[in-house]
């Protein structure tokens, strides 16, 4: 017996679209992220099996914050700059190709050190902040690309996550500080799946709630935060739209709650990929990286089941591939 070819449904966004309806398809950094993702990751940590980890993350995103609003003044781009990114559709602050200030180099060493002083006299976490900011110049250059090469082959993954702290530190500075230097200094590069700022993947998705960007999808940059707008049931590895399918730890009740888990992996069929999917109607608190992190049982089902990540998290990198491209 056959059967006719299902027809896909248009989602909100694809129809406001359709229709000519504007909202931000770009969302940079808010000055607020990391504090934001500070409270977040003490949420998150009550009774967790992670707990201890989120917990120094929090004390790290904490520093970020504190840090952030006092950065230093570093080199930016310049208008001609911008204008030959958007005419190559490719990202203003690339970080293939725009140069790492040394100040980010100083900027992480004081942060950690103010992590130092956040955390308690016998936490085993001292050990680890102490020896990446004793690490010499050298060694941060090679290990800081490392990690925005997406290669985890001599990667000190202990370390990594504070060094990504201090470079996610920097080129949130760095996107911020441009878009308040520059008329238009960001585009929406021919990559979809690659942050419009700096073409770092992301870490996540997010469907938001209220005002012009109410029920529209965000991938989260894992570097600067940035978010950019991608339609929903559209696989943020392959842009496919065939194969869409969403799993979560907990099964949802449509009959008892008309709410989703608030996370969600959603897999593609067609290239294997997945990337988690953020729901604020289902928890208005959720925070990319964050939930990421508090949700790694997600990951190891769906790995099981053969998908692999479309994006990564610099705050929790494993050794056993490299990043996908």
């Amino acid at each position: 017996m056959t059967h006719p070819p299902t027809t896909r449904l248009r989602t909100p966004e694809e129809i406001a679209l359709n229709a000519g309806a504007d909202w931000p398809r770009l969302r940079l950094p808010d000055p607020d992220v990391f504090a934001e993702r500070a409270l977040r990751l003490r949420q998150l940590a009550a009774g967790h099996a992670l707990r201890d980890y989120l917990l120094l993350l929090a004390v790290v995103a904490e520093a970020q914050h504190a840090r952030l609003a006092t950065y230093p003044g570093v080199p930016l781009p310049t208008p001609a700059q911008a204008d030959a990114a958007a005419h190559a559709g490719a990202p203003l602050l690339a970080t293939t190709t725009w140069p790492r200030d040394a100040a980010w180099r100083s900027q992480l060493r004081g942060l950690l050190g103010e992590v130092l002083a956040n955390l308690p006299a016998d936490s085993p976490a001292r050990a680890g902040v102490q020896a990446v900011q004793a690490l010499p110049d050298a060694d941060l250059e090679q290990q800081a690309d490392r990690l925005l090469a997406g290669r985890t082959q001599g990667l000190d993954l202990a370390g990594a996550p504070l060094i990504a702290a201090g470079l996610q530190l920097h080129w949130t500075h760095l996107v911020r500080a441009s878009a308040g230097a520059l008329t238009q200094p960001f585009g929406m590069p021919d990559d979809a799946t690659r942050c419009p700022c700096c073409g770092s993947p992301p870490a996540a998705s997010i469907v938001r709630i209220g005002g012009a960007v109410d029920g529209h999808r965000y991938l989260h940059c894992t570097l600067c935060s940035a978010q950019w707008h991608l339609v929903r049931v559209k696989c943020a590895h392959c842009l496919g739209t065939s194969g869409i399918q969403y799993q979560a730890l907990q099964a949802v009740d449509a009959k008892a709650s008309p709410q989703r888990a608030p996370v969600q992996a959603e897999t593609c069929d067609t290239c294997g990929h997945y990337l988690k999917i953020l729901h604020m109607t289902a928890d208005p608190q959720v925070e990319p990286l964050a939930d990421d992190l508090a949700t790694l049982t997600l990951d190891l089902l769906v790995g099981e089941a053969g998908y692999a990540p479309a994006g990564h998290n610099l705050l929790l990198l494993f050794g056993e591939e490299d990043a996908a491209p």
